[in-house]
Formats: C-alpha cells, structure tokens, sequence
C-alpha cells in the first residue's frame, strides 16, 4: 500500500481553502534576487502564480511598489511635512510639539539620488504576453489585454530593478541607529488584495498592510560575507551555514564573491529578510522543536560614546562590559521567547510554522511573517512584535481598515505575556498580586493593573478633542496621535472590556475560537464579532456598534442611596452615552458584601458570574433609553460602608469618581 505523508504545508493550505461562506485569492512568488552591496542596488526576477477564485471577471490588477514612498515630495514626504504643522500641545518650556513622526519628518525631501528608494519594473508579462502599466507612485496599474476570468489561474513574468533606500521608516539601509546594513521589507512587486470588497490599491503612505496568502520561493545571491535572516525556512542550510546548519554538517564557503541563499515559505501573506556582515546569530528550541533565530550586530564604540554619563556609570565606564551586557540582552530575548511560548499556546493557540526569527533592524520593531524586525532586545517590544504573529501574520486582516484588531489585540495580548514572563521570573506565580504592582493614588490606582497604559492611553484620547472612530483609515486620520491612541489603547481596551460584558473566561474562549476560526483567513470586525456572540451567547454589535463605529463615551455614576422599608435603595446613573451591563459590589460593616448585576438591554442575555461573585442577585435588564436604574439589598442603610460600580476597573468609565461612594459613619 502506498504511504501517504501529509505535510505541514498541505494542513496548513487546506484550513486555508476550506471556507464555505468566502473565497479568498492565492498567490505563489518565485523570486530570484542579485544583491550589490556597493551600489546598494539589486536586480529581481519574478514569477507569480495568480489564482483568481473570485466570482469575478479583473481587467486590471495591481501591484505594490512600496520602496517609491521614498523620494522627494512623495505622498510620505508631504503628508509627514505636512504633520509637521500640526500642534498639539506646548512643552515645559513654551516649544511647540507637532504630530509628526520622529522617524520621517522631513528626511525624505532632503534624500539625494543615490540615497532614495525605489522599484523600477522593466517588464511584466501575463501568461507570455506584454502588459500595458500606469505608475501611481507606490502602486503599479496593470492594465490586462484579456481578463482574469473567474477559477482560473495567470502566471506573471517581470523583471525589475531597485535601489534600497536609505533607513528612513521600516525599510532601508544603514541604520546609524542599528548598524545594521538592510532591512529589506517592502522590498519586492507586491500583488494588492482583492476581496469581496473589491481591489486595495493603497499607497504606502503612513502605515499598516494587507496582502494575499500564498507561498514564496526566494533565492537571493549577496556578497558571501553577509549573515541573513527573514520569512520562511532557509532551503540551503547546510550550504550557507552560519549557524543554520545541520548539527555536524560540513558547510563549503563558495569560491566566488557572493552566497546563495534559498528561502521557502509556505502559507503566507508577505516576505521579509535582512543581512548584515556582522551580524551574530543565536539559536534556542522550544519545547514542541521551534527553532528561534536571533540575529543582531555586536555593541559598537559609537553606540557606547553616545550613552549618557549615567547610562555608561551602569556599564563601569568600560566598552568590554557594555558589549558583554549587550550580548547577553540579545541571548535573552530567545530565552525569553521559549520561556513564554507555552503560555501564548495555551492562550492563543499554536504557533503553527517551523521557526521564527528576531532579527536587527528597522527602526523600532515591526512584524512580518516568521520574523519580526528590532532596533533593540528590549522585551516589550520583543513579545508586542511577536504576538502580531497571532494578531495579523495568522489572520491577515485588513489593518488599514482594522489596525485596532491588528495593534489593539496584540497590545492586549503582549499584556499578559509580559504580565507571565515577569511572574515566571519571580518563580511566585501564585501568590504575587497582579502584576506586582502598589496601589497609589496615581492613574495606576484606577485602571486594571494588566492594561493601565493602555487604558490611560485610551482615556486621555477620550477627553481630548482628537479623538476619531476606529472605522477611520489608518493613513486618514487627522493625528498620528489620535491613530495611536485609537488603534493600540482603544483597540486592547476593547478586548479587555469584552470580558467584563461577556466574562473574562468566556472571552478567553472566544479568542481561541477566534484563532481556531479564521486563522488563514482575513476576518473582519464583524466576523470577530460572530465568534464572541455565538460563544457568549449574547448579541454584542450594540458593543462594536458603539465602541467601533463613534467616539461616543462610557460614564456611569451612583447617584444616591436611602432607606426603604428595613431596607435599602441605590439609584444609579447612566451620565455617559455608552450603554453597559453593570457590576455593583455592596460592602457592610461586618466585612461582608454583595454583588448586584444589572445586564444591558442590547445584550438579549447575562454573562456568568465571575469568581467572586456567587450568589449575586440579577437584575432586570437596564433600558439604554432610561438615565436611572434602582437595585436594593435588604441590609439598613447604616450597615453599608462601601458601593462600588465596577470594582474590578475594567470599564472604560469617562469619569470614576463617582462610581464608588464610602460612607463614614
């Protein structure tokens, strides 16, 4: 009988097809890339194999040629320059503070020839015949001389030269920064999505991505001294070695001036890659066998020389020991991410490739398939960048329409595994407080211990006058700061906030639901939605409705209690314009307590009581249209001593003040 092997690949490509309610297009690259390091220039060969398995007849497709946002006045350049002009607020000394990013201001105006980027197609051919284009900068009009018919495939054939540009936003090279030579992302003839909503042509403008799953076969011919890392697996391990090699295997350095290297990946919806001579390379293994690459540049004198006296007194005033405490950060952002993998399993689902590497470069951190770019091993941003592998690189959502589901549930996520990693740390799991935190009368009084920042982040959003509605385009919106605020702090608020709507374990659930399915798939907002309802059990697009679609506000308040029959009654007040299911905790002199739990009206439902609150009394449901709402408790007003809405904080309250009132007697 003949064996049948079924691959990691064939799993992965059918839970990507089988879809009875959505097709999606399916792309696979063969690239060919010759690196000259001199000029900083290289050639490119491309096939790509194009699956039409719309319903649709395309006349025209799109490419994107992201590295064109990298030139004089470009829509980058101005619309950073023109940031530039917008104030936000006064510094200590009276100085203006503009939005612009810090990154990019100006730098693009002032690139020379030899120093700005760009993808210069010299051919492209569909199935053998010559295409008519139209450049639109950063997107490339194919104009088709036969359509696309639906269910069938082309194969289009094109060759194109590029200059890498020099590090101004992601992409680039040297990076004074980093050191590091390139970062090449954004760096190839990209196919633009089309979906049931039609083309996404974007221009590279400010942010965020979206593209077609499909696999990639890439080979790249650069000068033998340079280590690379990026996408996918490197094919010819064992022939480039530098650590990728098999254990014991004998690695030939080839005779001429440059290296082969052949990176396959399958499954998914980008590549990314970078090289660097110096480059030091660490390996770790997870329990389950992935392999983690650690790819960086040692510690330079010029990096040391830029350190404050302080910074250089933490370091004995010596370069040696600045160095070695520098390797020993990059060595641990692979333990690190062992340490916390099984967590981000349990919690998130698997990790569902065979390696993932973080690599030295760009200019901050950002995620790509199989790798993130770094300009340094702090950790917080390590485990962010990594939990995008959940919260994008597996969904592949339209973040320029949904960057809250990309940054806000990867901030969300990155919480908790930051939260574990420390806790892990302190080997006392279980009897450390939630995140080892002091309760003061600072903001971190008020907020959840887990997502303070990220609350307080969302709050100050809300009382200021920038605020716009997560619906809004990631390039459109007026601010970066309000982009920010919105897409990161908003966006983790609203999965930390779900689980006080739906309850925490139940909103767990729904994440893993969520990964379970739409991985490999580009879920939207409404398709996430679904998932929580059909777990929960109760109708939630009042919550998206409000919470994604307005900037509207949550402000709750206890208005006043008094004595009824031997009893007691509290009137609440609904001073916001968010309507919430609402917790009331009743605390009495004897140091006992009471849980009150209102539902929402919109939600058509209760969410189980929460650890703690057994035994509380459920309430009517409270119309969104009413401003007050009534609960009692059968102990005399001059037992209570406490009434708190919400006392685990994870309502977005406008105003908390007036949620807790203590009486003194």
């Amino acid at each position: 009988m003949k064996q049948i092997v079924i691959t990691l690949l064939t799993l992965v490509s059918l839970a990507a097809s089988a879809q009875a309610d959505r097709w999606q297009q399916r792309v696979k690259y063969t690239m060919n890339i010759d690196m000259d390091v001199q000029t900083n220039q290289y050639k490119g060969v491309q096939k790509l194999e194009y699956w039409n398995n719309s319903p649709d007849t395309l006349n025209k497709v799109f490419l994107h040629l992201y590295w064109n946002a990298f030139q004089p006045n470009s829509m980058m350049d101005a619309r950073s320059r023109r940031q530039g002009t917008v104030v936000l607020r006064k510094d200590r000394n009276g100085n203006d503070i503009v939005d612009w990013d810090a990154r990019v201001e100006d730098r693009i105006l002032n690139l020379k020839p030899d120093e700005i980027g760009y993808q210069n197609i010299t051919s492209i051919k569909m199935n053998g015949r010559t295409q008519k284009t139209r450049l639109h900068e950063t997107i490339l009009e194919v104009q088709l001389d036969k359509p696309i018919l639906p269910k069938t495939k082309v194969v289009f054939d094109m060759t194109w030269d590029a200059q890498v540009p020099l590090q101004v936003r992601r992409s680039g090279r040297d990076n004074p920064g980093t050191g590091v030579r390139y970062t090449m992302t954004q760096w190839y003839p990209k196919m633009a999505e089309y979906d049931y909503e039609g083309w996404h042509p974007t221009p590279y403008i400010a942010r965020e991505f979206y593209g077609v799953w499909g696999d990639y076969d890439v080979t790249i011919n650069i000068d033998k001294s340079y280590l690379l890392g990026g996408s996918g697996y490197v094919n010819n391990a064992n022939a480039v070695g530098m650590g990728y090699e098999d254990k014991g295997a004998k690695v030939t350095v080839p005779t001429g001036e440059k290296k082969r290297w052949h990176f396959v990946a399958p499954n998914v919806h980008d590549f990314a890659w970078a090289a660097d001579p110096e480059y030091k390379h660490i390996v770790r293994k997870t329990s389950d066998g992935i392999t983690i690459n650690v790819l960086y540049n040692p510690a330079t004198q010029q990096s040391f020389d830029a350190l404050t006296p302080a910074q250089k007194a933490t370091h004995k005033n010596d370069f040696a020991t600045y160095a070695t405490a520098w390797d020993k950060q990059w060595e641990t952002v692979g333990d690190a991410a062992v340490m916390v993998y099984p967590f981000i399993k349990k919690n998130f689902g698997a990790y569902p490739y065979k390696q993932y590497s973080f690599i030295h470069g760009g200019d901050g951190g950002m995620e790509y398939p199989n790798c993130t770019m770094l300009a340094g091993p702090g950790l917080g941003t390590v485990f962010h960048e990594w939990m995008h592998t959940w919260y994008q690189m597996l969904m592949g959502t339209n973040e320029s329409l949904y960057a809250w589901m990309d940054e806000g549930f990867t901030e969300y996520s990155t919480n908790l595994v930051e939260e574990y990693y420390r806790q892990q740390m302190r080997k006392d799991w279980a009897t450390t407080n939630p995140a080892g935190l002091k309760r003061s009368d600072s903001v971190a009084a008020i907020l959840p211990l887990y997502h303070k920042d990220n609350y307080a982040g969302y709050l100050a959003l809300a009382r200021s006058p920038r605020e716009e509605p997560l619906t809004t385009h990631a390039d459109q919106f007026n601010t970066n700061t309000a982009y920010s605020n919105a897409a990161y702090s908003k966006g983790a608020v609203f999965m930390e906030q779900l689980g006080y709507i739906v309850g925490a374990p139940v909103r767990d659930q729904i994440l893993l639901d969520y990964y379970n399915q739409w991985r490999f798939k580009h879920p939207n907002v409404n398709d996430f939605m679904r998932v929580a309802e059909k777990r929960s059990g109760l109708k939630l697009d009042w919550y998206r409705s409000y919470w994604v679609n307005t900037t509207k506000t949550i402000d709750y308040g206890i208005d006043s209690l008094w004595s009824e029959g031997t009893g007691s009654r509290i009137r609440l007040r609904n001073v916001g314009q968010v309507p919430m299911p609402i917790d009331l905790k009743v605390t009495f002199r004897d140091g006992t307590s009471e849980w009150h739990y209102i539902p929402q009206y919109l939600m058509f439902g209760d969410k189980p009581a929460e650890k703690g609150q057994e035994g509380r009394k459920v309430y009517e449901p409270w119309k969104w249209t009413h401003a007050t709402y009534e609960v009692e408790t059968s102990r005399k007003l001059t037992d209570i001593i406490s009434v708190e809405m919400d006392p685990s904080l994870r309502m977005a309250d406008l105003d908390r003040k007036n949620n807790k009132l203590e009486l003194k007697w």
